[in-house]
């Protein structure tokens, strides 16, 4: 069974099929990417598989349970996180306070008991923060920890959007163009990151545009063009590929 399994998935905005009868799979323990031209359909199937977008056709399943249809929350609660590639983080709340929104996903206690201050929230709540703190420690940037995340460099954002999507402890996470901004120093320093999350027990799946970066940490690399599949493989044998090579490069003339 695969982790993750995407079936003949379409998305039409209007007369433009954004994905068309893409088919793909992600396995376990292993880092996926998707790369290809702008306009290829990339962030619009993390849509879909995230639940910001309704399906048009198709299915998509997440470890065998059909979650086609179901709203992000849902998805989110099954175990599936991600970022985005304009940076999504609470500009007004400390950085701590970010990433405790990501524990939050897993809490017990709800709006009426914090309220009311019913038994147990306390200690949740002490819970919550500690977690938080670990994350950033594994980001290091606990020692930003009190500071609007507003105010960290564009680099450190990126960072701080990726610990509150781990906060959440998901199976899967889905990184949207991680590397959109960074510089070199930045992007190796994310190239190592990544590796710690799947050394972790987290798979991951990534759309980017550093091939760079794709070509070092990626196992396996799937390609759209135009909303259609062009290949799936291994770094060396997507290299290789000549629709690859027309898709970035056009055709030979």
């Amino acid at each position: 069974m695969n982790f993750l399994e995407i079936k003949g998935l379409c998305r039409n905005f209007g007369g433009l099929r954004a994905v068309c009868d893409l088919n793909a799979h992600i396995e376990a323990g292993r880092i996926t990417a998707m790369i290809g031209p702008n306009g290829a359909g990339k962030t619009t199937a993390f849509n879909l598989v995230t639940g910001l977008l309704p399906v048009s056709t198709g299915k998509i399943f997440f470890q065998g349970k059909d979650i086609t249809g179901l709203p992000p929350h849902k998805i989110a609660f099954l175990g599936v996180a991600r970022t985005f590639q304009n940076i999504r983080i609470f500009s007004n709340m400390s950085v701590l306070e970010n990433v405790m929104v990501g524990v939050h996903t897993r809490s017990c206690k709800g709006m009426f008991s914090s309220a009311l201050r019913l038994p147990g929230v306390s200690s949740e709540e002490k819970f919550i923060r500690d977690e938080a703190f670990k994350y950033l420690e594994w980001m290091e940037l606990a020692h930003l920890a009190s500071m609007d995340a507003g105010n960290l460099p564009f680099g450190q954002q990126r960072i701080l959007e990726i610990a509150r999507a781990l906060a959440a402890k998901p199976k899967l996470i889905l990184l949207d163009e991680p590397a959109a901004g960074l510089n070199s120093q930045e992007t190796n320093k994310l190239s190592k990151l990544i590796r710690n999350i799947l050394e972790s027990g987290v798979t991951v799946f990534l759309v980017e545009h550093d091939m760079e970066l794709v070509m070092n940490i990626s196992h396996d690399i799937i390609v759209l063009n135009n909303g259609f599949l062009i290949t799936r493989g291994t770094p060396s044998e997507v290299q290789r590929n000549k629709d690859v090579i027309t898709a970035y490069l056009g055709e030979e003339h």
